[in-house]
């Protein structure tokens, strides 16, 4: 069972927007825009670089996701989690190809990150 309430959920596999991933070392926040796929209570992401130190360092992280249409916000979506590191060459190619079609993307697009998997300890949500 998800931790995701079912209208959060609707939401996050719905639409193509761009997640907000913030991480935290050394009792600094650092916040990057990331793409995503949504299931079942899970958000999986491919990154590098800082937002991957950080995660390896302390894996608890926040998601932000929020719908505009002409500045106009429509809905927003937080999940507070806990991320997994994933590295499994099979796994990451197949999450990464469902990120890059999501998105619109070169099927190989992205192939030097690695794949994150975000547990979700909770999520909240808010339509306007």
């Amino acid at each position: 069972m998800s931790n995701v309430p079912e209208e959060a959920a609707a939401l996050l596999r719905g639409t193509r927007v761009m997640a907000h991933l913030a991480t935290c070392v050394d009792g600094r926040p650092h916040v990057a825009p990331v793409w995503y796929v949504y299931d079942e209570g899970v958000v999986q992401l491919t990154t590098g670089g800082r937002k991957l130190a950080n995660l390896r360092a302390n894996p608890r992280v926040a998601l932000s996701f929020q719908k505009d249409v002409d500045g106009d916000t429509e809905w927003t979506v937080t999940v507070l989690g806990t991320a997994t590191v994933v590295e499994d060459d099979a796994q990451f190619r197949a999450v990464n190809a469902r990120i890059n079609e999501k998105y619109g993307a070169d099927p190989d697009a992205h192939a030097d990150n690695t794949l994150v998997r975000v547990d979700a300890g909770s999520a909240s949500s808010r339509t306007y």
